[in-house]
């Protein structure tokens, strides 16, 4: 009788051990049953779902709760140091030099001949110039299409900026559910540890038999090989965000932030489509680009007309025959005089049979298809937030019901399993059956959890929320415009 007491003890204490997994994740996710009625923040209910990650000291080199990486910092620090971004930027500064360049006056032109007889002295020297005066508004178009192509850049910069920044917390959150995947199984690997320990040490006693001992071990490898596995895919993960952010990957990235307050509410659907059709900076890019292909039209329909050139010459003449004459002294002399001329005029560009016909027809086929691109990226704009806001509230529900139908019923189910087994009615390869399914769930939930999470990450880039752009006082739009300002300026001085 003593024995069985004993041995039901040490039984009883190894799977209290083992239950202690499941209070690695308290908590729950909110609800959320977002719908595009008016009212639908009365049926929002918001429920915190904190989810610790355990203080493993191996988890150290990924995670640091105190002075680690936060996903604004990462956004931040991808917006500076991303080598795409930094490559654009180079282009926005080519596009400024080439509003410079347009709002340039055109050169003036000097022709110097000298020609001079092989036989004799006489000799020719003209010099004539020519300063072009681009009639028909041929600058002021010229300079239009340059400050259009430069908002172009910008607003491609700034639509950048929006998917980077989408991207960044997207893969943030990967590498933070692969964390804690990772810190999950090096709680479950000390706790079996030390059930296995129990077990040895029952085993060396005699109050148990070898087997479970046996299966114990093969349990305990089991999820030792599945750390490794998390570890790997902690680090893959790490190493593509710090490619992502242009981090170098030796440098030491620690991670630090959870999946709390993933629900809150949003707004209607009517109303973030109408954000999203006048806030996003790839539509903005293409009315842009429309505006663009107008500036071209008017552009060659200048270069069309006439245009005029002022023309201005000096010309010396040294000329003289190989005769004699009379001066008025009454003495003979060389026929010999040098005589010099100024010469004005006009010279005229007429467009009698070149008016820049296939220019302005292939400008005005390139409007047309501009026009068309921007409508049909309305439309996919629409489409994406309408398909971001479904997604969203799929991803929401799914996980409350993962949260309360299978992950606390499968709590549920093994802690049945667990007194069956202390009673005896359950063997110990039963009780590792239920808590492997357990694990899995556990891990499932992680995985709903970071679909939460991305869902409302695109939802954010769909829409265009603040929280998806660079944190700084002043926005996209207004640094684009303080800088055409600018360029404006500059142009005016030249």
């Amino acid at each position: 009788m003593v024995f069985m007491n004993k041995h039901r003890n040490v039984r009883r204490f190894i799977v209290a051990s083992v239950l202690a997994v499941a209070q690695l994740i308290p908590g729950a996710l909110a609800v959320l049953a977002q719908s595009p009625v008016p009212d639908s923040d009365k049926q929002i209910a918001l429920i915190n779902a904190p989810l610790s990650l355990p203080s493993i000291s191996s988890l150290a080199k990924y995670f640091d709760p105190q002075a680690g990486l936060t996903v604004d910092q990462a956004v931040a620090y991808a917006l500076e140091h991303n080598g795409e971004l930094l490559a654009a930027q180079k282009e926005i500064d080519a596009a400024s030099a080439l509003v410079k360049q347009a709002a340039l006056r055109a050169n003036p032109k000097l022709d110097a001949s000298l020609a001079k007889t092989v036989t004799g002295s006489d000799n020719n020297i003209s010099v004539n110039g020519m300063l072009p005066l681009e009639l028909g508004g041929r600058r002021p178009a010229r300079i239009r299409v340059a400050e259009r192509e430069l908002e172009m850049r910008q607003q491609d910069l700034v639509n950048r900026e929006r998917m980077l920044a989408a991207d960044v917390r997207a893969k943030f959150g990967e590498a933070l559910a692969a964390i804690l995947k990772l810190g999950f199984d090096e709680d479950l690997i000390a706790i079996s540890q030390r059930g296995y320990n129990l077990v040895a040490a029952r085993v060396t006693e005699g109050g148990t038999a070898p087997l479970e001992q046996k299966m114990a071990l093969v349990e305990l490898n089991r999820l030792r090989s599945m750390r490794e596995t998390a570890d790997g895919k902690a680090q893959i993960e790490m190493l593509e965000l710090r490619n992502l952010i242009g981090m170098p990957p030796e440098e030491p990235l620690r991670l630090r932030g959870d999946f709390n307050d993933l629900v809150t509410p949003l707004p209607p659907l009517v109303d973030a489509t109408e954000r999203a059709i006048s806030e996003r900076p790839d539509l903005k890019l293409s009315k842009t680009a429309e505006l663009f292909a107008e500036a071209r039209i008017e552009q060659a329909r200048r270069e069309g007309k006439l245009d005029a050139s002022l023309t201005a010459g000096y010309q010396r003449m040294d000329f003289g025959y190989p005769l004699s004459g009379i001066n008025d002294a009454g003495q003979l002399r060389p026929i010999q005089g040098t005589f010099h001329y100024l010469t004005f005029g006009i010279s005229l560009d007429l467009p009698v049979r070149n008016k820049n016909q296939g220019t302005i027809e292939a400008a005005l086929a390139q409007a047309e298809a501009a026009k068309r691109r921007r409508e049909f990226a309305e439309l996919t704009v629409r489409r994406e937030v309408a398909s971001a806001y479904a997604q969203y509230n799929s991803a929401v529900r799914a996980a409350e019901i993962f949260r309360m139908g299978v992950k606390d019923q499968a709590g549920a189910n093994l802690d049945v399993v667990r007194q069956t087994y202390e009673l005896g009615s359950k063997t110990l390869i039963d009780y590792i059956s239920e808590q492997r399914r357990f694990i899995d769930l556990e891990n499932g939930y992680i995985d709903a959890l970071l679909d939460t999470y991305k869902a409302r990450v695109e939802v954010e880039r769909a829409v265009s929320s603040s929280t998806v752009t660079k944190p700084e006082t002043k926005t996209p739009e207004t640094k684009t415009n303080e800088s055409n300002e600018r360029t404006r300026a500059e142009a005016r001085k030249q």
